[in-house]
C-alpha cells in the first residue's frame, strides 16, 4: 500500500476532479472551472513552506511569529512550464533580518515540496519582518 493515494477522473474536457482521501480538487487546465495546474502547484508549494516556517521559527527560538502570509509569484515559459518562483513572506512579528535568513533556510530543508521540485524551481524567497 502507498503512502498517499488519489483518484483522478476527467469525464470530458481539460477539467479533472480528484478525490484526496476525504477532500475533492477540481483543476482545470483552462482555468474555467478550476485553478489551472501550475497555479495549484505554486499554492500547494506555499501551502507546505508555511508551516515549514513556523517550525523553522520555533527552531530559532520564536515561538510565535504571528501572522504569516506568503504572496507568491511564478514565470511560465511560451510552453506554460513553470520557469521561477518567488515568495515573499510577510511575518507578523519583529525579527531581525539575520533569524529570518536562518529561518528561511530552515524552512527550505523541512519543505517537502521543495524537496521535490527541480533546484531551479526552488522559490527565490524573502522575508519581511514586523509587516502587519
Amino acid at each position: 500500500m502507498s503512502d498517499i493515494e488519489t483518484s483522478t477522473v476527467s469525464e470530458d474536457g481539460y477539467a479533472s476532479t480528484g478525490d484526496l482521501g476525504d477532500f475533492e480538487l477540481t483543476i482545470d487546465a483552462t482555468g474555467e472551472e478550476g485553478p489551472d495546474p501550475n497555479t495549484v502547484l505554486v499554492a500547494d508549494y506555499a501551502s507546505c513552506f508555511l508551516p515549514a516556517f513556523r517550525v523553522g521559527g520555533q527552531q530559532r527560538g520564536h515561538d510565535d511569529l504571528g501572522r504569516v502570509q506568503i504572496d507568491a509569484e511564478a514565470e511560465l515559459d511560451d510552453d506554460d512550464d513553470l520557469t521561477s518562483i518567488a515568495f515573499d513572506v510577510h511575518v507578523e512579528a519583529d525579527v531581525d533580518e539575520e533569524t529570518l535568513s536562518e529561518i528561511v533556510d530552515r524552512a527550505e530543508g523541512i519543505c517537502h515540496v521543495h524537496a521535490a521540485l527541480r533546484e531551479e524551481l526552488h522559490a527565490d524567497v524573502t522575508a519581511h519582518a514586523d509587516a502587519f
